[in-house]
């Protein structure tokens, strides 16, 4: 019997995981996929790999987090208890995904554990203050990361990563010899290369970043209850991303996977950027973190930045009006174009076609990534303090 329910569990942190690897393979190479740069197969064979490996080293942290401190008894992990919360987590995220919104994996994950921990009454209330004041500084420090990048860096880096892609084909391969060479094609020029090679590697750091965090919020229960231990549930967990990469990501790629895509390729470089590196730093303390929050606010403060490039600092503190924040702020600057000093920059200058968000969607995004978390803890406390089987 308890084998029958293991291989259950294990089937059950695999969904989740192949619905992470759906879900987080279009924001991670959705700008080197539209580019042309790699094709979606070879986007899959990468999200798997690093996925992987930031899974293995740095995501250790936070299962151990999540199956092992966050509960001050790993007792009520037990089997049947951590299928329930991986039942919850799929729900929740199940809701989010009906509303449109992207909700955050690891909100969920520690909401629907918190509220086994409440029925239980082993809640680490510590562990739960250290994971809640993070998520709430994380937002605000990758705002004025990205408010800085914008408003005295981006110009200069949307000069060095904006490309054009070539006609032909990034590479051929020369096979005259024993070993096949790639080489240059003759259209490739090293702006393209650059620009190329860049993508590409942003989205391996944000597939990276995503193991650190997101394997946890599939394997988590199952490691705390003890009946599966570290390695082997990585390695399923990671197994089930890749399937997830290679199948259902095929169709967020090409709508390239969330809004921070639909930004200009360095405005998206950026976000990435920015949102993984805190991630990292993140899943290095053992802290489950939303990538999709993050984000946001990193969007929200590169626009305000570049915007405030007309006006010096003093200028802008003790203005009344706002500078205007528009997407289209963000590509305003182009290939040789020679930018004067920050204050002298005409407003006109910074167009603004677009508006960097819509305030009804950004209202409705966050009320449901604080709804749908809500929603997993309510129903895990409620299902393990009141249904007998598991005897809370």
């Amino acid at each position: 019997m308890v084998e029958a329910l293991l291989v259950v569990g294990v089937l059950v942190a695999m969904f989740v995981a192949y619905n992470i690897g759906g879900s987080t393979t279009g924001p991670a190479f959705g700008p080197a996929v539209g580019a042309d740069a790699i094709s979606k197969t070879a986007a899959a064979a990468l999200m798997g790999v690093f996925f992987f490996l930031g899974a293995w080293t740095v995501g250790r942290n936070v299962v151990t987090k999540l199956g092992r401190e966050l509960v001050v008894s790993t007792s009520v992990f037990t089997l049947e208890s951590s299928i329930a919360v991986l039942f919850f987590i799929g729900v929740a995220l199940l809701m989010g995904n009906l509303f449109g919104v992207p909700a955050s994996t690891s909100m969920t994950a520690v909401g629907a554990i918190a509220g086994l921990g409440l029925a239980g009454g082993v809640l680490d209330f510590a562990v739960m203050a250290e994971i809640l004041t993070w998520w709430i500084v994380s937002p605000i420090i990758g705002f004025w990361v990205s408010l800085i990048i914008g408003r005295y860096f981006y110009a200069r880096l949307n000069r060095f990563v904006a490309m054009e892609r070539s006609s032909g084909p990034l590479f051929d391969v020369d096979r005259s010899g024993l070993v096949p060479i790639p080489r240059l094609h003759r259209t490739t020029n090293r702006r393209e290369l650059g620009g190329t090679i860049t993508v590409v590697a942003i989205g391996c750091l944000m597939a990276f970043s995503s193991g650190t965090s997101n394997i946890a919020n599939a394997v988590a229960p199952l490691v705390g209850s003890g009946e599966l231990a570290m390695n082997p549930a990585i390695i399923f967990g990671g197994i089930a991303v890749t399937i997830g990469a290679f199948t259902i990501a095929r169709r967020t790629l090409e709508t390239m996977g969330s809004d921070i895509t639909e930004l200009p390729l360095t405005a998206a470089i950026v976000v990435a950027s920015v949102s993984s590196t805190l991630v990292i730093f993140l899943s290095a303390l053992g802290i489950p973190a939303s990538f999709v929050i993050i984000a946001t606010m990193a969007i929200v403060g590169l626009g305000w930045g570049r915007a405030t490039r007309p006006m010096t600092v003093p200028e802008a503190v003790s203005s009344e009006e706002g500078p205007p924040v528009s997407v289209s702020a963000l590509a305003a600057d182009e290939e040789g174009e020679e930018l004067p000093p920050i204050g002298e920059e005409e407003p006109e200058d910074i167009p603004r076609a677009a508006e960097l968000f819509n305030p009804a969607t950004t209202a409705r995004v966050v009320l449901m990534q604080n709804i749908v978390p809500a929603i997993a803890t309510l129903g895990a406390y409620l299902c393990f303090q009141f249904v007998p089987v598991f005897g809370f």
